[in-house]
């Protein structure tokens, strides 16, 4: 756990860049992004935020000791997996107008960065659409972090100079067009909420001529039970089955997960000359 930032209830967000202030003459919204999964990598300010909370709704991702932030909080739990909902986005939104009707600050807990497929905006419109004040406080992304934690860049000079970061699965359930796209140039791609689609992802590269692109997929990333298997595309399913790999991962394509092995070979020599 976060070393205490400050022992005393924090009754403001600062105002900064069209953040408003939190207090009790009016209710009022914060959505917070937790960030990938550590509970080392959330931000200074979240937690600030999380202290000046009377209410906390927060995801499946999110880790409960962040929770240990707001003691005077009432937690309410509205995570959501595929086949599982406490709560339908439609309810959700109005129990946030219920609480914050109240003069209450609510916090919205997400995983990683609220704005990165985590419908983060959607909540803040819907809630100032009702009169609230609202504020977001960011997250750090796992669509960057989670490669990060296993020593892959998701750009290096001369392997990828750019990236895309896609949804696996769209609101209608199917995967995005924009992984064709995607498998056609030469940037890292980084698809969330991907592994229910891995067959049809696999396909569009192996379209490309790309059987031998490596991938990496890791799943319950910067957390202590993060798994990792790695391959090229014509093996990664034959990974996924032997490491028995599932959601919640993370799926990154591109030359940029040579890194790692690179970064493996050269601790391995330092070990063995340590040893020797």
């Amino acid at each position: 756990m976060i070393k205490d930032i400050d022992n005393t209830r924090n009754n403001s967000i600062t105002a900064e860049c069209g953040f408003v202030s939190f207090g009790k003459s009016q209710g009022q919204l914060t959505v917070v992004g937790a960030g990938p999964g550590d509970v080392e990598l959330i931000t200074l300010k979240a937690i600030k935020a999380l202290k000046a909370a009377d209410v906390v709704l927060y995801d499946a991702l999110v880790d409960t000791s962040l929770l240990d932030y707001a003691p005077q909080a009432e937690l309410i739990f509205v995570g959501k997996r595929k086949g599982c909902y406490v709560y339908q986005q439609e309810q959700i939104n109005e129990l946030i107008v219920n609480r914050a009707a109240k003069n209450a600050h609510v916090v919205r807990l997400k995983g990683g960065d609220p704005f990165v497929f985590g419908r983060g905006a959607e909540e803040m419109e819907y809630a100032a659409s009702k009169g609230l004040k609202v504020a977001m406080v960011p997250g750090i992304s796992s669509s960057v972090a989670v490669p990060a934690s296993q020593q892959i860049p998701v750009t290096k000079r001369g392997a990828a100079e750019s990236f895309w970061v896609i949804t696996g699965t769209t609101k209608n359930h199917e995967l995005s067009s924009d992984v064709a796209l995607a498998a056609k140039s030469n940037a890292t791609v980084v698809i969330l909420m991907g592994m229910g689609k891995l067959g049809e992802i696999v396909a569009l590269f192996k379209n490309e001529g790309k059987s031998k692109k490596p991938i990496a997929i890791i799943q319950n990333g910067t957390r202590k039970n993060e798994k990792i298997g790695v391959g090229t595309i014509g093996t990664i399913e034959e990974v996924v089955a032997k490491k028995q790999l599932s959601n919640p991962a993370i799926i990154i394509i591109g030359e940029v997960v040579e890194h790692r092995g690179q970064l493996l070979q050269y601790t391995e020599a330092i070990n063995k000359q340590s040893a020797g």
